[in-house]
Formats: C-alpha cells, structure tokens, sequence
C-alpha cells in the first residue's frame, strides 16, 4: 500500500506579497484614465461619505469608473487586466519548485490565495492553475456577463475565515455546512501546524496570528524596493505577529525559499514521530 502523504498548505496574499502593488494598478486604472492615487483618494472619500467597508468601496468604484470611462467590465476583461500583472522573482517557477521538494518529504502540498484583490484579475495570471483555491474579492455577472455587483468582498477580518475553511476542508464559499460544524482536530483536513501564511501589509495580521498561535509558521515578505517595507516587516516579527521575515524573491536559495524547505523538513519529521 503507498504511504499516505502529509497534508500542507501554503496561503499567499497577492498584493505586495506575489506582486509587486495592487493589482488594480497594471492595467485597469490607466485604462479607466485615472492616476492610480486619485483613484484610491475617491475610494477613500466614498467609504468616509457612506461608512462602507473600503474593499466594497473600491469594488464599487471600479464598476462606477469603468461605466463613466466606457470600460468593459465582463469576466473575460477582467482576465486580460490581470494577465501583465507583474509577479515578484521566481513565483513564476516557485509552485513546481517547492511541490516537488515537498513530495520528496512525503508531503502533499497545496497553494491558496487569501486576498482582498479581484479574483477574476488572478485568474488572468500564468500562476493561477497553481493553486487549489482562490479566496479574493470577485463580482457578480449578470445575463450579458458583465459584472454588476460584490459576490464576495475579502477584508483583513474576514480573511481568517479560509484559514479555517483550509483546516477543515470546507473550500466552497457557499457552504456552510461543515465551516460552522465542529471536527475534532485529528479528522481536519490539514493541521494549522502544517499551514504557512505569507504576506506583507497590516491587512494580513490576522491570518498571520492566527496561524502562528494556533503552531503554524507566518512569513512576512518585503519588497526590497519599497521605502521602509523591511522596517514594516521586522515590526511585524518585534509584535509577535509572524515568525520571520524575507524579501519577496522566490528563486531558489532565497530566504523565503530555505525557510519553507526548512518548514517542510518539520512537518515531514514531527508527523513521522507522531
């Protein structure tokens, strides 16, 4: 009988953690004519003015600008404004790199998206078929397949949510069924201890911490480009929110890249002596 693999998984924000910036920045707003800080001033203004979350505030104004710019908002547009989103060095490779050193561990490994950007622009992405499932902020598609309203807003207090979604195998949005049902821990799908959550902002903190409290490992990523992004990072660690950090450079023999092997060589030899 073949040895049964361990589960792991690895969640990811997407902005500033995979890539370099929000999302929205490649593509989309220039091609509403806006500069990208007037676009988040009037994002801002909007959320003041109605007390609205901010993700559901931009979500809203994308729709709004694109209708006043005569910008095609369907599944397939937003696809393309995701397709020249620049990814940080090495994710291209990452994926297959860090699965096929895990499975030399006896270790089966899944990547997820934890992300407040739009999931219809990851999808437009070379890595998106890496992952087992996406978790961002997406839109609604009327009958002309133009998206016409939130299907799902993620802020950086619902993010935590998946996490637990992830632990017990309850990856479909919709269902409710298992999320809100109590599994004892030895029947979870995968093990906090077996989870790592990389990201980068204050929007991340949660999941983060709870990772990290619950026995997972947290990696706060920096671009080593952006002023006082490392600083931000060590801050996060100084606060006891993740457990190291590492620039955003995902090739091979980068920090991010031996710590995780590192992590994968835990798991393999705590569940072996389990």
């Amino acid at each position: 009988m073949a040895k049964k693999l361990i589960p792991m998984a690895i969640s990811y924000d997407f902005d500033g953690t995979l890539a370099p910036g929000n999302m929205q920045e490649y593509d989309f707003i220039p091609a509403i004519n806006m500069l990208s800080k007037h676009f988040w001033a009037s994002v801002n203004d909007l959320a003041e003015k109605h007390e609205m979350d901010q993700i559901l505030a931009y979500m809203y104004a994308m729709l709004e600008e694109a209708r006043k710019a005569k910008v095609a908002v369907r599944k397939a547009d937003f696809k393309n404004f995701g397709a020249n989103i620049e990814l940080f060095p090495g994710v291209k490779g990452w994926f297959k790199r860090i699965n096929a050193y895990a499975k030399t561990k006896g270790v089966r490994l899944e990547h997820f998206i934890i992300s407040s950007g739009i999931r219809e622009m990851v999808e437009g992405t070379p890595i998106y078929k890496e992952f087992k499932k996406v978790y961002a902020s997406g839109f609604m598609f009327d009958h002309n397949g133009v998206a016409c309203w939130p299907a799902l807003a993620v802020n950086y207090t619902t993010k935590t949510q998946y996490l637990f979604r992830i632990n017990k195998g309850s990856l479909d949005v919709h269902d409710n069924s298992i999320i809100n049902k109590y599994v004892p821990k030895e029947q979870r799908s995968v093990p906090f201890e077996h989870m790592v959550f990389v990201g980068d902002g204050e929007t991340d903190i949660p999941c983060m911490r709870l990772v990290k409290d619950q026995g997972g490992h947290s990696i706060a990523v920096y671009n080593p480009g952006k002023h006082g992004a490392k600083k931000h990072a060590q801050q996060l660690i100084k606060d006891g929110r993740a457990t190291l950090f590492a620039t955003a450079d995902y090739q091979e023999g980068s920090a991010i890249d031996l710590a995780v092997k590192a992590i994968i060589d835990k798991i393999e030899a705590s569940s072996r002596v389990a």
